[in-house]
């Protein structure tokens, strides 16, 4: 298949590109190159001569009609996307204009490119990735399915539902062929140290607090990202047309639980004068922090056969290592902006 990936610079993206040239996809990376997007995350790949890169905003039809046009993929792929819940809080109308108004415009753009090639329409598939964030938040038990009813409490969740409601909608009303899925939190290689699991282990080389929102007593259910992206192309090619798939990694922890994890594999990798659970430091709750996900991976289990490979702590060490062995990949991002990893998201006054 040719694969149109949009977001394929980012970490669940660049995952996604990296399996799929693997497995003989030919792919088009589509990638504004915002912030946290980062080209070195797809370098393994980028001289094959499976994969071609396009510079582009999925807000902007006309770069999208040409991109369409240029490369006639055979699906669609929807990873891009304004994704850390803190840069929502402190500027909800950059994720309302990526994620609302930047799905819509590349289904119209897709919309287009199928009505000129109806050759393409029967096997095509616009394939949009989601989160589990937008059912809201759980108590002690139960765990999401298809079937949650949606409860957005962040700014990042609400325009992440509705872009999930304008793919349905653009399925059932223009009969966009589309699959959807929602995935728990990931984590792996390449995600951009702004997000807990990054921050956890980089203030800790440095010797610098470890900050844990409130008690840390929120819990996650952890997806490792190559597990995540086997998922969606299995998705994609298998999945049922309307259909959404719920991914989830079987592996809840608390976060002040998952801190102490990667505290406990730094002490055995690289061991310092004290332990670096020393350095946890309790911080300011996020406003309307979700208490707890988890998710009913049972339909995806079901219908196509997908189950996560990977064990949490086994991922963890092995995210750790990676981190440690791969400091220009970090640093390089560090020294464009000082301030990647400081707290964001305390509902300040705009």
């Amino acid at each position: 298949m040719k694969l149109l990936i949009t977001g394929g610079a980012g970490f669940i993206g660049s995952a996604v590109v990296r399996q799929a040239i693997a497995a003989g996809h030919l792919v088009v990376n589509l990638d504004a190159l915002a912030y946290s997007a980062n080209l070195a995350n797809v370098a393994s790949v980028a001289d094959s001569p499976l994969y071609a890169f396009e510079q582009a905003d999925i807000c902007d039809a006309e770069a999208l009609a040409l991109v369409l046009e240029r490369h006639c993929p055979d699906a669609v792929m929807h990873l891009a996307a304004e994704s850390h819940v803190d840069r929502s809080i402190d500027g909800p109308m950059a994720f309302v204009q990526t994620n609302i108004v930047g799905t819509a415009t590349l289904m119209q753009a897709c919309r287009a490119y199928l009505a000129g090639h109806p050759d393409k329409v029967q096997d095509f598939r616009f394939h949009h990735v989601s989160t589990d964030e937008v059912f809201g938040a759980l108590g002690d038990t139960g765990q999401f399915d298809e079937e949650t009813p949606y409860n957005p409490h962040s700014p990042y969740s609400a325009t992440k539902a509705a872009s999930d409601m304008l793919v349905r909608a653009w399925g059932e009303t223009f009969g966009l062929p589309v699959v959807l899925t929602n995935c728990s939190n990931n984590y792996g290689p390449y995600q951009f140290p702004e997000k807990l699991i990054p921050v956890v282990v980089l203030n800790a080389l440095a010797g610098k607090p470890i900050p844990v929102y409130g008690a840390g007593a929120n819990v996650r259910d952890w997806l490792h990202v190559e597990d995540h992206a086997t998922a969606l192309l299995l998705v994609l090619q298998k999945g049922a047309i309307g259909e959404t798939y719920c991914i989830g990694g079987n592996a809840e922890r608390s976060n002040l639980h998952l801190v102490h994890a990667i505290c406990a594999t730094l002490d055995e990798l690289f061991p310092a004068k004290a332990p670096h659970a020393d350095l946890i430091s309790f911080v300011t709750d996020r406003p309307a922090h979700d208490f707890r996900y988890a998710i009913d991976a049972s339909k995806i289990a079901r219908e196509l056969g997908w189950t996560p490979s990977y064990r949490l702590e086994a991922g963890l060490a092995e995210t750790v290592r990676w981190y440690v062995d791969n400091a220009p990949w970090w640093q390089a991002i560090r020294q464009r902006d000082q301030s990647v990893g400081a707290r964001l998201g305390l509902a300040k006054a705009p």
